[in-house]
């Protein structure tokens, strides 16, 4: 039976839950498999409570279990549908190809903000994916809401540049 070492790892997880259920949605568009990927993120957590590091972000390290378990999903989902082994990378990618065009432009949309400088990517994670106001993200990131403003209006503008590029 899991037992976590500290009761404060256990509050801030569960305090969490919400923001990691949103994340997980708007990775997988399904409702049940955000679920899924949520408590597989809280199983290894607790596992691995051990190599989180004291003092970090435990919203980040949770956040980037979540994304190793929908990457493994796509793996998996792949060979089921008899694709054998895939790199995740291309998992990503075709998973969506034969759908709408929507979801090709979201997947590239998401990959182009996995590229964005850390602080970017933070403010778009905090407005865009959680649906947090600017006041509330300024708030939680401890910067003015200007700045926030700023980060938020230099990550469209590198994603604009990043269209266009492609389109080029």
């Amino acid at each position: 039976m899991l037992s976590p070492k500290d009761p404060a790892f256990r509050s801030e997880l569960t305090a969490l839950l919400p923001r990691l259920t949103r994340f997980a949605r708007h990775l997988s568009g399904d409702p049940d498999l955000a679920k899924d990927l949520v408590q597989a993120c809280c199983v290894k957590a607790l596992a691995k409570e051990v190599q989180f590091t004291p003092g970090t972000r435990l919203d980040r390290w949770l956040f980037a279990i979540i994304a190793s378990e929908w990457k493994n999903h796509l793996r998996a989902r792949r060979v089921r549908l008899g694709a054998g082994h895939v790199p995740a990378e291309s998992a990503l990618t075709a998973d969506f190809a034969s759908e709408a065009d929507t979801h090709i432009l979201m997947n590239q949309l998401r990959l182009r903000i996995g590229c964005l400088h850390p602080l970017l990517r933070e403010a778009v994670q905090l407005v865009y994916f959680e649906g947090h106001t600017y006041r509330e993200a300024a708030t939680q990131l401890g910067v003015p809401l200007g700045t926030l403003m700023s980060r938020l209006a230099s990550a469209r503008l590198a994603l604009g540049r990043d269209v266009l590029e492609a389109d080029g």
